[in-house]
C-alpha cells in the first residue's frame, strides 16, 4: 500500500479503490450485456499487461469498460492470463477505432460464454468499471459484477473501510464518501467531500453536465448530506478532482 495523499487523508469516511490481481473462481450473476458489433475472434497468445493481449494475427487488444487497479499490475496481468491465455476469444464493440497507441478496444467472451471477460474480473475485485461506459445494458452488467465483488470482500474490496494505495493524481478511482456541501462557483457545481474547499476532494461538474444529470433523475443539490459513490480520473485542481462527465459516474449506494 502506497501512503495516502494528505488531502485525501483528511477526508474521513472514504472508500477509495483504484484499480488488477491472481484469479479466483467468481462469475458475476447475471451477467449479459455488452454484446455489440462483432469485431472477429482469434487466439490469445500473450498476455502483455492487465487488460491487454495480442492475438495469433498481431492484433493488440485492450479489455474495454474497465480500468486496472493501480498499483497491482503483476498480478493483474497474471488474472488476465489465467482467463485468456492460449484461449479461443471472440471479440465485440461499438468502435474496434485503434488507440493511440495501436489497440483495439473491445468486449471479449470466451467459447460458449456469454459473460464478458471483463466481468469476470471485475467481479473478481481485480478490475473496476470504468466511467467511459456508455451503453445502459452494459454498465448494468459491469455494474452488477463489481456489486458482487464488494458484497464478497473480494481482492480490492477485502476491507471496504480502507483507503487503497494512495488516491494520487492521474489515477482512475472509485471514491465513496459523504457529501459535506453543494456550491456553485460560475458554470461549475462542487460536491465537497471536506471542509476545506481549496484542498480537500471535490467533485466537479458542469453546467451542461448538471442538466444532463437532473435528466438522468439526479438532483445536485439533494445529494447534500448524503453518501454517493464517484468513478473517474483524479486530477489536481488546488484539491484532488474527480470531474463528472456523465451521469454513470455517480451512483447512490443503497439508494440512500
Amino acid at each position: 500500500m502506497q501512503p495516502v495523499t494528505p488531502a485525501l487523508a483528511r477526508c474521513a469516511g472514504f472508500v477509495v479503490a483504484l484499480a488488477c490481481l491472481p484469479v479466483a473462481a467468481a462469475s458475476p450473476a447475471g451477467a449479459a450485456g455488452c454484446v455489440f458489433e462483432s469485431q472477429g475472434e482469434g487466439r490469445v497468445t500473450v498476455v502483455i499487461d492487465e487488460r491487454t493481449f495480442r492475438l495469433s494475427d498481431g492484433r493488440e487488444v485492450r479489455l474495454a469498460g474497465v480500468e486496472p487497479v493501480a498499483g497491482h499490475k503483476a498480478g493483474g496481468t497474471a488474472a488476465l492470463a489465467a482467463i485468456v491465455a492460449g484461449r479461443e476469444v471472440t471479440l465485440s464493440g461499438d468502435d474496434d477505432t485503434p488507440d493511440r497507441y495501436g489497440r483495439q478496444p473491445a468486449f471479449v467472451f470466451l467459447p460458449g460464454s456469454d459473460t464478458p471477460v471483463q466481468a469476470v474480473l471485475v467481479a473478481q475485485g481485480k478490475a473496476l468499471v470504468s466511467a467511459d461506459v456508455t451503453d445502459k445494458d452494459c454498465i448494468a452488467t459491469l455494474f452488477a459484477a463489481e456489486a458482487e465483488a464488494r458484497r464478497g470482500r473480494r481482492e480490492t474490496w477485502a476491507d471496504p473501510a480502507a483507503i487503497k494505495n494512495a488516491a494520487g493524481i492521474g489515477r482512475f478511482a472509485v471514491v465513496e464518501g459523504r457529501v459535506l456541501s453543494v456550491r456553485q462557483a460560475g458554470g461549475t457545481t462542487y460536491l465537497n467531500f471536506g471542509r476545506n474547499w481549496t484542498q480537500d476532494f471535490a467533485v466537479t461538474i458542469s453546467r451542461r453536465v448538471a442538466a444532463t444529470l437532473e435528466a438522468a433523475g439526479i438532483g445536485l443539490k439533494s445529494l447534500e448530506r448524503r453518501r454517493i459513490r464517484v468513478r473517474g480520473w483524479v486530477e489536481a485542481r488546488g484539491g484532488p478532482r474527480i470531474e463528472v462527465l456523465r451521469a454513470a459516474q455517480i451512483e447512490l449506494p443503497g439508494g440512500n
